[in-house]
């Protein structure tokens, strides 16, 4: 058993949970247009406050990794490398991805988590249930939404496109979607324990340079 804070800011969506070994003590989720960088830590002490907990009960701190939004990914791994460090707790990491599949759980698909990257891009992965083992069979990336299309429709085995994005992007996706919202509380059931996050080196999955990063490529060249 270890009591957990998972946190989710890694786009629009913000999930935050404590867990304790399987139990799900307490969740907030929202599909909400909300900054996470105002709202994250409320929810948190929120949470906190209706377990009957303090920070110093929790034992462990989950962050979903990215891909997603640069800015809510910095928020949510800023939080908890800091949280971790402050209390010398182990922090662990997930991809938002995989979250978003474990949330979904349905067995008669290939789940086909998506987050709107842009310029008709996403970040995408390909996860299935075996039982109630979540495997990866495609790891996360960033590629271009014709892409995707073209190779699943060629594998014709039955897919389903999952995510808020997900239904954003439907005209443009070849395939059924499905509106779910990321529940950080499944984090407690995909992290690897014995696989720890350094506190002060760990750094999102962005899976593509930020838009500052490429123009100070361009500025250099």
């Amino acid at each position: 058993m270890m009591k957990l804070l998972n946190i989710d800011t890694s786009n629009q969506p913000l999930s935050v949970s404590i867990t304790d070994g399987i139990e799900v003590l307490a969740e907030f989720n929202s599909g909400m247009r909300i900054n996470h960088s105002i709202t994250l830590m409320k929810k948190v002490e929120e949470l906190l406050a209706f377990c009957n907990l303090t920070m110093k009960d929790i034992e462990g701190i989950c962050v979903a990794k990215g891909p997603g939004s640069y800015t809510g990914l910095r928020i949510g791994v800023t939080a908890a490398k800091t949280l971790a460090y402050t209390l010398n707790i182990p922090l662990y990491s997930v991809s938002s991805l995989q979250v978003m599949a474990a949330t979904t759980r349905m067995h008669d698909f290939l789940m086909i988590p998506v987050i709107d990257a842009r310029r008709d891009h996403v970040f995408t992965g390909t996860y299935r249930f075996k039982g109630t083992h979540l495997d990866t069979i495609t790891e996360d990336r960033y590629i271009s939404i014709d892409a995707l299309n073209q190779e699943l429709m060629a594998q014709h085995l039955p897919y389903l496109f999952i995510g808020v994005d997900a239904e954003k992007l439907k005209d443009k996706l070849k395939g059924p979607t499905f509106y779910t919202l990321p529940k950080s509380s499944e984090m407690r059931r995909i992290i690897n324990k014995e696989y720890p996050e350094n506190a002060f080196t760990f750094e999102p999955a962005y899976l593509r340079m930020s838009e500052a990063e490429r123009n100070w490529i361009k500025a250099q060249d």
